[in-house]
């Protein structure tokens, strides 16, 4: 007789039981652990962040931009936290002390070469599911961005340099270099 061995299932506890300095994402219920990111992410982060910010704010707007790390709880379980590179939440409801609770309206993630396939597939098929309102995937190897606009089910790709449509606003759109 043949014994199936059952995979672990992991939770947001065992998120927060991580020792310090170690950080990891929960996608049902599955850990994937985070490298530390390079200058080039991390200037691509602070790029978006003040872009988005600056943006939101001259419009007076509602909405909030957070970089990571910030906790993003996508679904009403203990099995999915994640911390996205930029979340927007138009909805204040959704933040509390702890992230986010539900999906951001608008999702950016800075590719690194160790994490591809989590940012191309695992997370697209995740956030999309969740209901994320537009997800961008900035590749700084390629200098290549990849809009997804769930609402209407679009997939758009942009070279670095030419400006990429906001969809989640109306009238904006960012260079990226």
């Amino acid at each position: 007789m043949e014994v199936l061995r059952k995979e672990e299932v992991y939770t947001i506890d065992d998120i927060y039981a991580l020792p310090d300095g170690k950080r990891a994402e929960l996608i049902d219920g599955k850990i994937y652990y985070m490298t530390p990111p390079s200058t080039r992410h991390q200037r691509l982060v602070h790029f978006f962040d003040r872009e988005i910010g600056n943006y939101i704010q001259s419009k007076n707007g509602e909405c909030e931009v957070f970089p990571a790390p910030f906790a993003v709880f996508l679904n009403e379980d203990d099995t999915n936290y994640v911390e996205p590179d930029i979340s927007v939440i138009c909805n204040k409801e959704k933040i509390t002390d702890q992230g986010c609770n539900g999906a951001p309206d608008w999702i950016v993630e800075i590719v690194s070469p160790g994490n591809k396939p989590m940012d191309y597939f695992t997370k697209l098929f995740k956030y999309r599911t969740a209901g994320v309102r537009e997800y961008w995937i900035v590749d700084p190897i390629k200098e290549r961005v990849t809009v997804y606009g769930f609402e209407k089910e679009t997939m758009e790709e942009y070279s670095f340099g030419e400006a990429v449509p906001v969809g989640i606003y109306e009238g904006f759109s960012i260079v990226v270099r």
